[in-house]
């Protein structure tokens, strides 16, 4: 049972881990989605706006391609002029003007988003069509190639479309001018632009997953609980056949003496022999009430209340526990007032003594038992200096059938209902019982009780 709960537990969370996994990376594909759907809609927007930059200035543009063929026309005629090319490209006088154009342009179609772009040159070759190929420049996109454009850096931009123009009617008809410019744009917190067009899918995937791992967590409860039950009955069983093997074993043999001629003929055997199976008998009896008895829900208890004042009722316990446990001394500090209370004197006898038992069980000497009066209740409070409790072990006090002892060990006896018993005739009293402990250093059980 315990191997397949562990399996159980085990083979869900791998589940579990992985059904995570496949919702991260459904969520990171949809994302991956939405931002290309996003630059696709930011292209189509500006493709309509700055087709080969015509529609911005005509004029403008014809003076651009003036610049181009004016710069290429130099490199012609100096060949030293090659280094000078670019720098005089990127300070070209048309710079201002052509930003100023494309940025109302992109206002005007973007009115909800604030967006930066750049023009970059990336070529700019000089054909000579007898004899060679001159590359002045061709180089990687970078923001210090801007030839116009308010855009500080290309690391959060993406390219938008490239631009490539050819011009003709140098010098001569041998030389051709190639240029290609790139334009760049970057719409600022995107992430966010994207992640309101995700609330949806987001919330669901959130949702999802908590209710996932909510039933995972149940379901892992459960298992654990039905593990704890099933450990529980098996020690509950464990015990009960130890406690009931020695009265069972000494009725078969005393069953068997009675049979016997020479014991019917002898009155004392026979009689000693007969009394042995009555004390037997009773003790299985007892067994068996104990079992019927404590087992009871507080629900299920009908109390007989009676006025007791509980100074002379605690010392009628601690005297007859005297006379029961010789051996252990136990000490009476009374903090309270005389106080009467309406409880059931056999009940509550019972509880307080299973907590004094229990306390020898577990290798007490010293039992301190103190009464408080505050707040209106009654508090009882019984400590001891036997070997403690573990604090793992101390909220499964009180549970049915526990015992700390696990598997079958019956160095002390008990089948796991004494402070199960003593929880449930308190909490029908409406009181409280709690436990204080660390190991090694004993254990204080207080009791509560309504004082009205």
């Amino acid at each position: 049972m315990k191997q397949r709960i562990n399996f159980l537990i085990g083979f869900s969370t791998v589940i579990l881990l992985l059904l995570c996994a496949i919702q991260v990376y459904l969520v990171k594909t949809t994302y991956d989605y939405k931002v290309e759907q996003f630059h696709t809609e930011v292209k189509d927007k500006i493709g309509n706006i700055t087709s080969n930059f015509t529609e911005l200035d005509s004029s403008i543009f014809f003076r651009k391609e003036i610049l181009y063929k004016r710069l290429a026309e130099k490199f012609i005629a100096d060949k030293n002029y090659r280094n000078q090319v670019k720098a005089d490209l990127i300070a070209n006088e048309y710079r201002d003007v052509l930003t100023r154009r494309l940025r109302k342009k992109l206002n005007r179609a973007f009115p909800e988003e604030e967006i930066s772009f750049a023009v970059v040159a990336n070529k700019f070759v000089v054909f000579n069509n007898a004899t060679k190929t001159d590359t002045l420049f061709s180089e990687k996109p970078v923001i210090g190639n801007a030839i116009y454009g308010d855009l500080a850096s290309l690391n959060d931009a993406f390219l938008v479309r490239n631009y490539v123009g050819t011009t003709n009617g140098f010098i001569n008809d041998n030389y051709k001018l190639l240029t290609e410019d790139s334009l760049f744009v970057s719409v600022k917190n995107w992430e966010q632009i994207i992640l309101r067009r995700m609330t949806t899918i987001l919330i669901l995937s959130i949702l999802s997953m908590l209710v996932l791992v909510t039933l995972f967590v149940i379901t892992i409860k459960a298992l654990i609980k039905q593990k704890k039950v099933s450990d529980v009955k098996t020690d509950f069983i464990n015990n009960i056949t130890h406690e009931l093997k020695t009265p069972l074993t000494t009725l078969s043999v005393s069953t068997k003496m009675l049979a016997r001629q020479e014991v019917k003929d002898n009155e004392a055997v026979f009689n000693t022999v007969l009394n042995t199976v009555n004390r037997q008998n009773v003790r299985l009896q007892n067994i068996i009430d104990q079992v019927m008895s404590n087992s009871l829900g507080f629900e299920e208890i009908a109390l007989q209340k009676e006025k007791l004042k509980m100074n002379a009722f605690l010392q009628t316990i601690i005297a007859d526990f005297n006379l029961a446990y010789p051996n252990v001394k136990i000490l009476y500090d009374c903090k309270a007032t005389e106080t009467s209370l309406s409880l059931d004197k056999f009940h509550l006898t019972t509880a307080i003594n299973n907590v004094l038992e229990n306390a020898v069980k577990y290798g007490c000497q010293n039992i301190t038992l103190k009464t408080l009066l505050e707040n209106e209740m009654f508090h009882i409070s019984i400590q001891d200096d036997g070997i403690g409790i573990a604090k793992t072990k101390q909220p499964l006090l009180f549970e049915k059938f526990y015992r700390v002892e696990a598997g079958n060990i019956h160095n002390t006896k008990g089948l796991g209902l004494g402070l199960y018993y003593v929880d449930q005739i308190i909490k029908a009293h409406k009181g409280t019982v709690n436990v204080v402990s660390e190991l090694g250093k004993g254990a204080s059980f207080t009791i509560s009780i309504p004082s009205l």
